[in-house]
């Protein structure tokens, strides 16, 4: 796989079980959804974070990440924004 679509996967686990967390949290609180679902998303968590870190430089993508369950998502369209700039000293043309 490669690492774009490992965090794109990863940012949305991580999401998903943030919300699912918090609904949980919010409504039932059933110990079996909160001791399941902490550590898929701690994991899809340091996922996002370990791939982001590996698969660019770009600093904003970087700090994003650390912003948990949106971090990973924010992190993709920051990077799909660099990948679709334009290099410097072709003017677009």
């Amino acid at each position: 796989m490669t690492g774009v679509r490992v965090l794109r996967i990863a940012a949305q686990v991580e999401a998903a079980s943030l919300g699912l967390l918090l609904a949980n949290l919010l409504t039932v609180h059933t110990e079996v959804v909160a001791s399941l679902g902490g550590p898929v998303h701690g994991t899809a968590y340091l996922i996002v974070i370990l791939t982001v870190r590996r698969a660019s430089a770009d600093p904003t993508a970087r700090w994003q990440t650390w912003i948990p369950g949106i971090g990973g998502l924010l992190a993709l369209r920051q990077l799909g924004r660099v990948a679709t700039r334009t290099p410097p000293g072709t003017h677009g043309s």
